[in-house]
């Protein structure tokens, strides 16, 4: 249909509506009469009573509007009475709407750059809290402040709800204010206006739906949310008012931005390392972690608390009672799913888990629940770090002591020594303020998923502040008695009597608690930070907190005043360690301090462990009597043939001396445990030919088998950030103390420095791995 513009007085009867029917003239004339008659009947009345909202109109009231001609068909309708319909594209026309919105999600732009963004892999935007970002929006006319009205919306969670903090309106204001989220606009260029919006730093995590709103005198518009326009808002390490604030920039890059690091495992005499893939950038890892958050069912409310958050991370990486993402496996027996030892990263595990809609992945132990937190927890933005406890106590009865308990000869009674002490245990130390806590307790915090005992119903542990823990303040939340029990439990011997009462014989006090180890920042060497956890061995200090923590335990009678001594007893082995497929070597030392004789009767019993400190099965028992001159030191060599341990070992290869005793002449007894490890041979990692992103190279692996048998089924797994995804060969057998090598080639798809992974896995054989470096080069710069 056609329009033509015409002049109309009274702009009450038309002009808001562009759509209306042109009169002859004589309807023109009829219209006018009756409109004179209806100004005679009701206006004058009208204007009597109220002159100011009933004027008069004059004949110079004109105003020019958009009159559509329509065609005789409309025209007969009109004439029967039926009203002009109003079309709503029409309507939709005369509003204020947003056409597009670009969110500036350039890896190289400005948000993400100063976001600390780029590094993810995503064409998500992705963003932290507490700091401002920029967008355009491009609407339907140019925006007039005077009379348009615009904010944004963003919406969390399955109830988004204003008072929790999930549903966010923001308003446009003239001049942005810290802590308020608020929009301001920065430039606008014809129809697209330019914003920088403000988020507080106490703001909820997770994944924003985002939508416009406008209002003008014509009505009111809401944008189409499109996913490709959500928002990921992160923690903030940069910002100082967020409470994981980490005030060194080095530290931010190692605990945030580092995607790769070393976990330790083994004994405190023979530390073993191995690298982990976090990947905590990779594409589709942010999206597994707010999944992880999802499946917990915890409100999203809760969301801008990292104690919150990281409490119910501790819960859902392990799947006891949560079908959390690992279900942990310390049998042996890996049919039907991964060998904990098998793992090098955590991209797949937690794809997988993603993947497969939350079906806990098959299986962790301590290090790989570990490996998991500390990606899921630097994905969010909380500095974390994953650390190896070696002689790790494990408190099963709240006494803050590990209690083991012998009959009246000396013998262990195994059913009641459910307290044990892990060759090692690795947890995770995490950054953040504790408002919650008395002053003095913020800054790093263990968190542990590996699940040992329930806290508060949920198989989970902390955070609990590691000031805390050092100072023996157990009463303070969350899990601080167990984490003290693990570093700094003292270990307490108990005979059984002729009653069948118990009493104390014998304790030793630096038993748990040592090396406690991390990656040190910005290098691959270990860091201990034993002195974080505890004051040094010996000292008053460190008694004092062994006192104050066990006055809340449940057996704060156990402490008396020590007895002398004069026979020490302690075990060593030389610096070369013990190796996989060898006789084990050891060495016991005797030292009567006394001047007159003393007679030693000596047991000693070896066994296999669980490295959670768990006995398997006892490979040798021995007991002897000896005599010692005065002030002797006497060295007792002691060996464990091959074919004693052969067919007892499991994962990683550990053992436990127990050694105990008494002295004839002054009823001393003597008590102590060593544990060992076996070491085994690494994986040999060789790259062959150039590292240039999308060309094809290759590494050489090579192995040699260290026991005098056959390895049987060796699968090999193979991966490494932005070089391959994880990969698994079936090789095979490999014969007795048989060398191979195999080939695997890959393109590389990130430049930069990466690091290959591998592991060796089958029934024989375990903690087999190596790692190298391999910087790969632009396409572009490769032929520089």
């Amino acid at each position: 249909m056609s329009t033509e513009t015409r002049s109309h007085r009274d702009t009450s009867a038309v002009g808001r509506f562009p759509s209306v029917t042109l009169k002859s003239e004589e309807e023109k004339k009829d219209l006018e009469d009756n409109n004179a008659e209806k100004e005679n009947a009701c206006r004058q009345w009208l204007r009597k009573v109220c002159p100011c909202c009933c004027n008069k109109p004059k004949d110079d009231d004109i105003t020019d509007t958009v009159v559509t001609v329509i065609d005789d068909l409309e025209k007969e309708e009109g004439r029967n009475g039926k009203k002009p319909v109003i079309g709503d594209s029409q309507l939709e026309d005369l509003l204020l709407k947003v056409r597009s919105i670009d969110l500036m999600k350039s890896k190289s732009g400005q948000n993400h750059t100063e976001h600390y963004t780029n590094l993810y892999q995503s064409d998500n935007f992705i963003i932290r809290r507490g700091q401002n970002f920029q967008m355009w929006i491009t609407l339907s006319r140019p925006y007039n402040p005077s009379s348009d009205k615009l904010h944004l919306e963003l919406k969390t969670g399955p109830l988004p709800t204003v008072s929790k903090g999930t549903h966010v309106i923001i308003p446009l204001v003239e001049e942005l204010e810290d802590h308020r989220w608020e929009a301001t606009v920065v430039k606008q260029d014809d129809k697209r206006i330019h914003l920088s919006v403000n988020s507080p730093p106490t703001a909820v995590i997770g994944r924003y739906q985002l939508t416009v709103e406008t209002n003008c005198t014509n009505g009111r518009a809401v944008s189409t949310h499109d996913p490709a326009n959500d928002i990921y808002m992160l923690f903030n390490p940069w910002c100082e008012e967020d409470t994981v604030f980490m005030d060194s920039e080095e530290e931010r890059q190692e605990y945030v931005l580092n995607d790769v690091g070393r976990i330790y495992y083994g004994t405190q005499n023979q530390i073993g390392v191995r690298t982990w893939n976090y990947g905590q950038f990779d594409n589709g890892i942010l999206d597994a972690c707010l999944f992880v958050l999802e499946k917990s069912g915890t409100p999203s409310s809760g969301w801008g608390d990292p104690v919150n958050v990281v409490r119910v991370i501790s819960a859902m990486i392990n799947s006891v009672d949560d079908r959390g993402v690992l279900e942990g496996n310390w049998s042996g027996d890996y049919s039907g799913g991964t060998s904990p030892t098998v793992w090098s990263g955590s991209v797949e595990i937690l794809k997988n888990y993603h993947k497969n809609n939350g079906t806990p992945i098959k299986y962790g132990q301590c290090w790989v629940f570990a490996g998991v937190v500390t990606t899921v927890l630097r994905s969010l933005g909380i500095p974390s770090r994953t650390v190896t406890n070696f002689d790790s106590a494990h408190d099963t009865d709240v006494s803050l002591t590990t209690d083991v308990y012998l009959d009246e000869n000396l013998e262990p009674i195994e059913c009641l020594n459910s307290d044990s002490i892990w060759n090692f245990h690795v947890w995770n130390d995490c950054w953040m303020a504790r408002p919650d806590l008395p002053p003095g307790n913020g800054g790093w915090q263990a968190v542990d998923a590996t699940p040992q005992e329930t806290s508060q119903g949920t198989y989970r542990c902390g955070p609990a502040s590691l000031a805390a823990v050092r100072n023996g303040h157990v009463y303070l939340k969350h899990d601080s008695a167990f984490l003290f029990a693990e570093v700094n439990s003292d270990k307490i011997y108990w005979q059984r009597k002729v009653d069948g009462t118990f009493a104390k014989i014998y304790s030793e006090e630096k038993t748990v608690g040592h090396f406690i180890s991390t990656k040190a920042v910005g290098s691959n060497e270990r860091n201990d930070i034993t002195h974080l956890y505890k004051h040094l061995e010996g000292t008053e200090e460190e008694r004092i907190a062994v006192e104050t923590a066990c006055s809340y335990g449940s057996k704060a009678g156990a402490y008396s005043s020590p007895t002398a001594k004069d026979i020490s007893i302690e075990v060593t082995v030389d610096n070369e360690g013990l190796t996989m497929g060898r006789d084990a070597e050891l060495t016991i030392v005797l030292q009567n301090s006394s001047s007159e004789q003393r007679t030693v009767i000596l047991y000693s019993q070896v066994a296999v462990m669980y490295y959670t400190g768990v006995h398997k099965a006892t490979c040798r028992k021995d007991s002897t009597e000896i005599d010692m001159l005065p002030k002797e030191v006497k060295r007792l060599e002691w060996t464990l043939e091959y074919k004693d341990y052969k067919d007892q070992l499991i994962d990683h290869a550990s053992l436990m001396l127990t050694l105990s005793g008494k002295v004839k002449e002054t009823q001393q007894v003597l008590a102590t445990q060593f544990a060992f490890r076996l070491r085994t041979p690494d994986l040999i990692i060789k790259p062959i030919g150039k590292a240039v992103v999308g060309e094809k190279m290759a590494v050489e692996i090579s192995f040699t088998n260290p026991l005098p048998q056959k390895l049987k089924a060796v699968i090999f797994h193979v991966e490494g950030l932005g070089l391959l995804t994880a990969r698994k060969i079936n090789y095979g057998d490999i014969g007795s103390r048989a060398s191979v090598s195999l080939t695997e080639q890959f393109v590389p798809t990130l430049p930069g420095p990466r690091k290959l992974l591998a592991s060796l896995d089958c029934k024989q054989l375990t903690q087999v791995h190596g790692v190298t470096d391999i910087t790969v080069k632009d396409k572009s710069n490769a032929a520089l």
